[in-house]
């Protein structure tokens, strides 16, 4: 049994103590509830704490909750170590003072609710420190008096916990976070603000954080100063959970998280042909690839990461991942720390269903379905605006729902004709649901959520089609964020709106026959998605980004970061192996649009490459994503930070490996050629199969798939028909139907497993 490399980064000395460090260097954990960023300073540590809904109106937006600083008597210390478990989602500092050698270790935990603090020393009675969170950014008004923005908060120390309280005042978010120091030997002493431990052989720390916000759907439809209960203090419940979570030991605590964590991160590994844990630490290893040398573990790493960032900041019962995760520092968040949905968004989730982490969407299904009543409400008040005549009686839900663009946990943006993306951004959103279900093929996912919906989309779009040379077109059309002299186009039928529509309209069709639903609307429907000419071929041979688009670039652009025009390519799918001459053109416009740009736009160019069965400029992408959107501590930048990028190269690097959105199972679809050799396990294809897979000199050699779903199988790789194929123990035989050379109809039941294996035999995984 071969096993994974531990997936870790690490480094030799502390992030600068500076918003820069924040951003490039210290290290990131987060359980939902809560986002931490640990800096590792010896004389003093740095925390610092963001909670998703602390949250001033969408221009400032996400503020920083605390800071919190921990002063240890320690100079001059040797074998220093800063490191982020991705296995265990741990955060040790190492280091030794004197003939002492001192460890912190840090998680937060998803099942207790907490950020946990351990610091030990190897002599007893050897570790003092003092504790001393700070509430940042307090003001009265955030940027002229009277703008309603201000903040409070207050630090009181007593027994062994500090507390933080306060409120932010726009939306009269009431916050407290407690502090809870629970030492083993010596003593804690009250000083002031700050609590100071001295003597002590170890030390427990636990934060809790909590404010008075909820996601229901009345905190989007209410006004101001009615969306949270202003008299609601999150006290009782921080209490709760800190009382809870001291009932427990480190041991306990640490268990709890590592069952809860583990059982999530632990379903996908992957290893691209390196034998050992490279000896350098991580801001080496990446400044080696940054001058050209090619570092496999690295490239694992960072697959590996973007999972554990997603881990970290999108769990049911929380808010979703932002732009930003879970993680601001800032008193006003970089582009407000929102919810983007003219693709930052959509990447955001991208990974979650081939990296076999569908439940982390819960996050962002529960959160889309809170504001869609207020979407419904938006959607109303577009049509009304723009005279529609087909309008459905509004308050009844039955004109769809709508995104702008921004949403953010108190509000979100209507569509108006001068957005700068079009009603296709709608659709975008809604294809994410057809995915849950299509990776999971779970019917109660398809009824309860996906489908409602498509549908309440489908819905809305219908309402912005006009008839044109004998198509549907959308308008207003923009194509996300396009620009002539400083001013966003708009147009009639751009490529963006048309092929989201396409693809909402043909997914919603596809669930309704599914479910067996059939009505006068989905019959509509179905003469809709043959009129959309979603795909048209330009002069340059490219995709035309707009229908009176002739060369390439003549509109717009020419090296945008958005490659909207492609959407049909990836996400979607009506760009594929079976329709080639849209295939050529597509490759044409990737070429045409270039490599270079921010860095989730590289990660969007990644993923589409690797559509195209191109894995030589996939990879390029790769190490390019890697080289120039690339921080030291792996976090993507725009700049600045954005984690969309990381989120976006973990499922392009998946995409790579293996591919199922024409009905098969492609293993190594987009395999480059500097793959030469390794393995993966766990990644999942649609009809909710598992796969394993082992390939040497760029050729399958093993190939493990388990049904989850009992739906039939179909697998194309060259010469897979002359693969042995056993059950997953290795014997017997499984039926199958063979179509040609490279086809093979596997039949599974639900649960069961196969290998299929190359002759001559080899090593099992």
């Amino acid at each position: 049994m071969k096993t994974y490399l531990p997936m870790e980064l690490w480094y030799r000395k502390p992030a600068p103590d500076t918003t820069a460090g924040w951003e490039s260097c210290a290290l990131p954990l987060g359980c939902g509830y809560l986002g931490a960023k640990v800096f590792g300073g010896i004389g003093t540590e740095r925390i610092q704490i963001t909670e998703n809904s602390l949250a001033n109106p969408y221009r400032p937006g996400l503020n920083n909750f605390a800071e919190t600083y921990i002063d240890f008597p320690h100079r001059g210390v040797k074998n220093y170590r800063r490191s982020l478990s991705l296995d265990d989602a741990v955060s040790r500092v190492e280091y030794d003072c004197g003939e002492v050698r001192y460890t912190r270790e840090y998680f937060a935990s998803y099942p207790d609710r907490v950020l946990v603090m351990r610091f030990t020393a190897s002599e007893p009675g050897c570790l003092s420190f003092t504790l001393r969170p700070e509430i940042p950014y307090i003001c009265d008004y955030h940027s002229k008096p009277g703008d309603g923005m201000g903040k409070s908060g207050q630090i009181t120390a007593a027994g062994n916990t500090i507390r933080l309280t306060g409120q932010m005042a726009y939306y009269q978010i009431n916050f407290e976070g407690q502090y809870r120091v629970l030492p083993e030997g010596g003593s804690v002493v009250q000083e002031g603000k700050t609590l100071r431990v001295t003597g002590a052989d170890s030390t427990l720390v636990l934060l809790a954080v909590g404010t008075n916000y909820h996601m229901t759907p009345e905190v989007f439809l209410r006004p101001v100063k009615e969306k949270l209960n202003s008299e609601e203090f999150p006290r009782e419940r921080v209490e709760a959970i800190l009382d809870a979570a001291q009932e427990k030991s480190y041991q306990e605590l640490l268990e709890r998280h590592l069952s809860d964590y583990r059982a999530l991160y632990s379903r996908v590994s992957l290893s691209l042909g390196d034998q050992a844990v490279p000896k350098h630490p991580t801001d080496q290893l990446l400044r080696r690839h940054k001058r050209g040398a090619r570092v496999p573990y690295l490239e694992a790493l960072y697959f590996q990461y973007g999972r554990y960032l997603l881990i970290a900041s999108s769990r049911q019962g929380c808010l979703p991942a932002n732009l930003q995760g879970i993680w601001n520092v800032h008193n006003d968040s970089p582009w407000s720390a929102g919810y983007w949905h003219n693709i930052n968004q959509q990447m955001n989730y991208w990974p979650s269903f081939p990296t076999n982490l569908a439940e982390l969407f819960v996050s962002y299904s529960d959160f889309n379905e809170a504001f869609r009543p207020a979407a419904e409400r938006k959607a109303d008040e577009y049509l009304e605006q723009v005279g529609d005549q087909n309008i459905v009686p509004v308050g009844t839900g039955e004109n769809g729902w709508i995104i702008g663009t921004g949403v953010w946990p108190y509000d979100l943006e209507g569509l108006n004709p001068e957005s700068h993306s079009g009603p296709g951004t709608g659709a975008f959103t809604a294809l994410l649901f057809w995915d849950y279900y299509d990776f999971t093929r779970d019917r109660n996912i398809l009824e309860q959520h996906a489908y409602p919906a498509l549908l309440g989309m489908a819905k809305f779009l219908s309402h912005v089609l006009v008839e044109k040379d004998g198509h549907l077109l959308a308008s207003p059309s923009a194509s996300p964020e396009q620009q002539i002299k400083g001013k966003y186009y708009h147009t009639i039928g751009c490529a963006f709106d048309q092929q989201m529509i396409y693809e909402n309209a043909k997914r919603t069709l596809q669930a309704a026959e599914i479910l067996g639903k059939a009505d006068g609307f989905l019959d509509r429907l179905r003469d809709t998605l043959d009129r959309l000419d979603p795909v048209q071929i330009g002069a340059s041979g490219q995709i035309k980004e707009f229908r009176e688009e002739q060369k390439y670039g003549e509109i717009g652009e020419r090296r945008h970061r958005h490659i909207s025009q492609l959407v049909g390519l990836y996400p979607g799918t009506l760009i594929n192996t079976k329709t080639p001459a849209w295939m050529k053109a597509a490759k044409r416009t990737l070429r045409l649009r270039g490599d270079r740009s921010t860095g989730w736009a590289m990660a969007h160019r990644l993923n589409a490459w690797a559509r195209t069965g191109d894995g030589n400029h996939a990879y390029h992408l790769f190490r390019l994503l890697l080289k120039r959107g690339t921080l030291p501590n792996l976090w993507d930048t725009h700049p600045p930070f954005q984690i969309d990028g990381n989120f976006g190269g973990t499922s392009g690097v998946a995409e790579m490996l293996l591919q199922s959105h024409e009905g098969c199972i492609r293993p190594l679809a987009a395999l480059p050629r500097r793959w030469k050799k390794g393995r993966f396990r766990g990644i999942v294809a649609r009809g909710n199969f598992v796969i394993d897979a082992a390939w040497r000199d760029h050729h399958l050699t093993e190939l493990k798939i388990l049904s989850r779903a009992g739906e039939p199988c179909v697998v194309e790789y060259p010469g897979i028909t002359s693969f042995i194929r056993t059950g997953s123990d290795g014997t017997g035989e499984i039926p199958c139907k063979f179509e040609g050379n490279d086809r093979v109809i596997l039949k599974l039941s639900q649960g069961a497993a196969c290998m299929l294996r190359r002759e001559p035999k080899i090593q099992k995984f």
